[in-house]
């Protein structure tokens, strides 16, 4: 190549280069999901429409396991392998305590908009796959409360 070549394409590279870096600066940050959301009552109300029935528990199950267990841990237990290293404290899904308090309604807007550094699903997942990963949560709890009741004991001659 001639030097004339050289420079040209040397001058072209410089030209894209800084242009490239000239649009990484502008490109506005991510958007972080907000820290203290608040739920308007109405969403609070909302019921799920999606009643808790074997399919729709193992469909939130997948869902979940792709979407959330490496946060709130494959369990629920809120012992994902996330946790460390984004200094996470979540709540222990399979405690039935942990979400008492929470409605159905309160979920899928938490779910929709993210929390903290949860990223919402907005636009990301149907409703019908929402509410069947809320019935999949709820399950478990079920689960745990199920294993703690004490076995009747076997009446004789059975």
């Amino acid at each position: 190549m001639n030097r004339p070549t050289i420079a040209l394409c040397l001058l072209v590279f410089l030209v894209l280069a800084g242009y490239s870096q000239e649009q990484k600066e502008q490109a506005p940050p991510p958007k972080e999901p907000p820290t203290d959301l608040v739920i308007p009552p109405e969403e609070a109300k909302r019921e799920n429409p999606v009643k808790p029935t074997e399919s729709s528990i193992t469909e939130g199950k997948k869902l979940y396991g792709y979407q959330c267990a490496m946060c709130h841990g494959e369990t629920g237990d809120g012992k994902g392998e996330m946790v460390e290293p984004m200094k996470l404290k979540l709540k222990d899904y399979t405690d039935p305590a942990a979400l008492k308090e929470w409605t159905d309604g309160m979920l899928f807007y938490i779910l929709e908009k993210g929390r903290g550094k949860m990223p919402g699903q907005e636009g990301r997942m149907k409703a019908d796959q929402k509410w069947n990963m809320i019935n999949y949560i709820r399950s478990l709890s079920k689960k745990k409360e199920e294993a703690a009741k004490p076995k009747e004991p076997a009446k004789p001659g059975q």
